[in-house]
């Protein structure tokens, strides 16, 4: 008794390994696509904290206690955030440079603060700048 001869229909070792082959190339670059979007949230995270840390240490400068010219610094979260704030006297650029100045009148001060994180390699930097009024104290007034 003879069999009749049936063609087996199947995958060759090739076509299998080509198949694997686009599927490792496939989910190489899914996984290199999601590795740089949570690098980018987390770059993002942190500037939102250290945007978050800039507002409150603006908002609590000159509160309390009169604005002085010059400079401090200082750091957030254990020295995950570090922050410089620069207060000088504001020169309007619209104005003369001989403008009088009354001692005991308002003054408008210019503060720039900046707040650095990150680790090794190129710092991450966050620069803000605004204007507050000065008004002097008048228990440290010069009387003549």
């Amino acid at each position: 008794m003879t069999f009749p001869r049936t063609r087996q229909r199947g995958y060759t070792l090739i076509e299998v390994i080509v198949a694997f082959a686009i599927l490792a190339l496939a989910l190489t670059l899914l996984l290199g696509s999601l590795s740089g979007a949570a690098r980018q949230v987390r770059w993002s995270a942190d500037a939102g904290r250290a945007a978050l840390h800039a507002q409150s240490l603006l908002d609590q400068t000159g509160v309390g206690e009169s604005l002085q010219p010059g400079q401090s610094s200082g750091e957030f979260e254990g020295g995950r955030y570090r922050w410089t704030l620069d207060v000088a006297p504001y020169a309007d650029p619209s104005r003369p440079n001989a403008a009088a100045f009354e001692p005991g009148a308002p003054q408008l001060l210019r503060l720039a603060l900046q707040v650095e994180w990150g680790d090794a390699g190129p710092r991450q930097r966050l620069r803000l700048q605004t204007l507050r009024l000065s008004v002097p104290d008048p228990s440290q007034a010069v009387m003549p």
